[in-house]
């Protein structure tokens, strides 16, 4: 663009706004874990198994990433198809550029930062070998590349020699200080957090055959089970323990809800014990929401408003409620639609297709929270009911809908739920009355404060104990 020049005749030209390479890389790595890092990696392994299969995966057997790392390096190692060459301009650019083909795969990657992230997370030199086919090639990232602040480009060369099999190996050397530390003297605290962030967000994946292991040891998943009693198709619906199910498509997102109970609900000596830190029965029980993108978890057992907890008359997350657990899953072929962070770890609590979900969340929340209060007392008999339903996969659980009574959700197009009629007990049916009565807020959250330590405990919920510290002094 010509410049015209000013009275003191200086012609000013376009000022110089090319980015700072060491800025980019300094910045990438400054909100991301490490766990995390390496998860994007193991990400770009199940999306190498998406581009390899000619349709989406049923089964992810055969396929497995191997993991290594000691003070010294990190590495990770896969079978997973590796990085067409077609696509080099894209899988090493830091940032998806507008011209990048839309791949038609239920990915989780919209940034294009992912690998790039990890890589600088760990250390300053780097050796990408993949093979693709044909094509079998590295790429080196180096301390040189990095302060280099005018060459963008990064150096590649044909693979030293071919591979048994497509994939890709990472190898991340002069590791930074921090980094070094952890996968040194800290590695077997980190070898055990890692491995239980892999088994509970990769639950899914693992479950379908796709293998993971880190120095050696393989990782088993966590996947959580809800249980489902046998169901008949009637007009006048029999009380049964089933879970709440929502199913809907949403601007081309494929979203499937089930919320219920892992077990029986623990007895009021459980519940103190627990909270007490004595008993350790109910520790490993995976209760709340796990919140899952084209199959990888991105919430794992939340008990927080985020997923409707202590929202909307909903009794913040108790130890009572420790036997509900659900999962909410949502699938799309466009990942930009689903409702992730950036990070790929975390829920966008704003988006438009999030809010209206969560609403269905609570719905289930509060079917199930208010079935743990009809049964106070009677622990004994519904823990003999739950004895006779079936313990149930999310995958089982999703395909067994089917022949579940769905009924359509008016405000959603195409969107059907099952919403079970749970048992109350006898007692309860043939005695239960309602009380209710009004005051205003701010003596309600007085009194909250005073009983709960929560002033903006649910009403409900301060009423009920106020009750029943009224019955236990009647009763002295």
């Amino acid at each position: 663009m010509t410049q015209k020049a000013k009275p003191d005749g200086t012609i000013y030209e376009p000022v110089n706004a090319f980015p700072v390479k060491s800025f980019f890389v300094t910045m990438l790595t400054r909100d991301i874990s490490l766990p995390d890092a390496i998860l994007d990696l193991l990400d770009n392994c199940v999306d190498g198994i998406l581009r390899t299969e000619a349709k989406p995966a049923a089964s992810f057997a055969g396929y497995e990433a191997k993991m290594t790392f000691d003070k010294s390096h990190f590495m990770i190692h896969d079978n997973c198809g590796g990085i067409p060459w077609s696509l080099k301009d894209y899988a090493f650019r830091m940032g998806r550029p507008p011209d990048q083909p839309q791949q038609k795969l239920p990915m989780v990657g919209v940034y294009g930062i992912g690998m790039k992230r990890a890589i600088f997370k760990m250390g300053e030199r780097c050796l990408i070998s993949t093979q693709s086919g044909p094509h079998n090639y590295e790429v080196k990232i180096s301390p040189a590349w990095i302060e280099d602040q005018v060459d963008w480009s990064l150096p590649a060369s044909a693979g030293t020699s071919r591979m048994k099999e497509d994939g890709t190996t990472i190898y991340i050397s002069h590791l930074n200080e921090g980094i070094a530390n952890t996968l040194g003297d800290g590695a077997k605290a980190f070898h055990t957090e890692l491995a239980r962030r892999i088994a509970e967000q990769y639950a899914f994946i693992i479950a379908k055959g796709f293998k993971v292991s880190i120095n050696g040891d393989r990782v088993e998943p966590r996947p959580t089970r809800l249980v489902l009693t046998p169901h008949e198709r009637t007009k006048k619906a029999a009380p049964t323990i089933s879970p709440f199910i929502y199913r809907a498509k949403i601007d081309g997102v494929d979203v499937f809800l089930a919320i219920g109970l892992t077990r029986a609900i623990p007895t009021a000596e459980e519940v103190a014990a627990e909270d007490s830190g004595t008993h350790v029965r109910y520790k490993s029980l995976s209760a709340g929401w796990t919140v899952v993108c084209n199959e990888r978890a991105v919430l794992y057992c939340d008990r927080t408003e985020l997923t409707g907890w202590g929202e909307d008359e909903i009794p913040r997350y108790h130890t009572q409620f420790i036997a509900i657990s659900g999962i909410v899953e949502f699938r799309s072929n466009d990942a930009s639609k689903l409702p992730t962070t950036t990070t790929k770890r975390g829920i966008d609590a704003s988006s438009p297709l999030y809010l209206q979900v969560k609403s269905k969340m609570r719905e289930g929340l509060r079917l199930f929270t208010a079935y743990t209060y009809w049964w106070k007392g009677h622990e004994a008999e519904a823990r003999a009911m739950i004895k006779k339903g079936e313990e149930l996969t999310f995958a089982e659980l999703r395909s067994r809908a089917e022949k579940l009574p769905m009924r359509k959700v008016s405000r959603v197009p195409g969107g059907v739920q099952f919403k079970p009629k749970l048992p109350r007990p006898k007692t309860q049916e043939s005695n239960l009355r309602r009380i209710t009565f009004e005051r205003p807020l701010g003596e309600i959250r007085a009194v909250g404060a005073y009983i709960l330590d929560d002033a903006e405990a649910s009403p409900s919920r301060i009423g009920e104990e106020c009750f029943k510290r009224a019955l236990r002094e009647a009763n002295k």
